[in-house]
């Protein structure tokens, strides 16, 4: 069986080091995991040739189990499924195709990803956040606040005009979304749980107005730790950091993938980080 990550840029994803280790560690010796760099305009003729024809879905090397999806793809790839969860559908994104029957099926596991790190960190359910980015991983961030039983929160990008989707993920979710600008910051740190969704280094510049948050989730994974993070570590502040979610979601591709519910964890977590560490030796070597 077959399975992939796609998006572009892809040559810095984790996930063939996650999955492949799952496979290794369940003995399915017969599936593999590649990475293909594929853009939204790619994305509807590529999927169409990796379908499974329906009649012709049987088990083999050369079938397709499933797909990883990642920027700028989450979005794009709803219309072009055949079956959608209710997740994704609320949250406007699925990170997850499945084959099934000649059937694409999108599912969304980054929201289960952000819970599980949460958790595993310690972090106890917030009555109050804010969320930096309003990009995918923002909207599958208020899911997760929502399904933490937070109905309220507070989004922070460059351009309001731009989060509209985001907004409109809110409004599905049943969340009063309040959506201001970098610059007004300082007033919405005094809350919980700070989220912030934006790439590698763009959240520097808030270090030290973070300082002081009593808890992180920075989707960063690498290079780690973020300067966000530190200050918050130095401040006595939980941090959590983006190689947790990106493990936890895979463990759900992985379960929705295979149809097997024990995965790895620990066997998946050891790979991603050699390989973080692979990467962070190069660097500086």
């Amino acid at each position: 069986m077959r399975a992939a990550v796609m998006g572009s840029p892809i040559g810095h994803s984790l996930s063939p080091y996650l999955h492949r280790a799952a496979y290794q560690a369940m003995r399915l010796d017969g599936w593999s995991y590649e990475a293909f760099e594929c853009d939204e305009a790619r994305l509807p003729g590529l999927l169409a040739e990796l379908r499974p024809v329906r009649g012709q879905a049987g088990a083999g090397e050369d079938a397709w189990a499933g797909l990883s999806l990642t920027m700028p793809l989450k979005r794009a790839v709803l219309p072009l499924l055949d079956t959608v969860s209710d997740l994704a559908v609320e949250v406007g994104g699925a990170n997850t195709v499945v084959f099934r029957d000649g059937r694409a099926h999108g599912d969304n596991t980054d929201v289960y990803g952000i819970e599980r790190a949460l958790a595993e960190a310690g972090v106890p359910a917030p009555r109050s956040a804010t969320v930096l980015g309003g990009g995918a991983t923002a909207a599958s961030a208020l899911a997760a606040l929502r399904n933490l039983g937070l109905f309220t929160a507070t989004l922070l990008v460059r351009d309001p005009a731009r989060a509209g989707k985001t907004v409109a993920v809110a409004e599905r979710l049943g969340v009063a979304l309040a959506v201001e600008t970098f610059d007004k910051l300082d007033a919405f740190t005094s809350v919980d749980l700070v989220v912030s969704t934006l790439p590698g280094g763009a959240a520097d510049a808030f270090a030290g107005r973070l300082a002081r948050v009593p808890a992180l989730f920075d989707v960063v994974y690498s290079p780690w730790p973020t300067e966000a993070a530190a200050a918050v570590t130095a401040g006595g502040g939980i941090v959590v950091g983006g190689f947790s979610m990106l493990l936890h979601q895979a463990v759900r591709q992985v379960q929705l993938m295979t149809g097997v519910t024990e995965v790895p964890v620990e066997a998946m977590r050891a790979a991603g980080e050699a390989e973080i560490l692979r990467r962070s030796a190069s660097r500086t070597g």
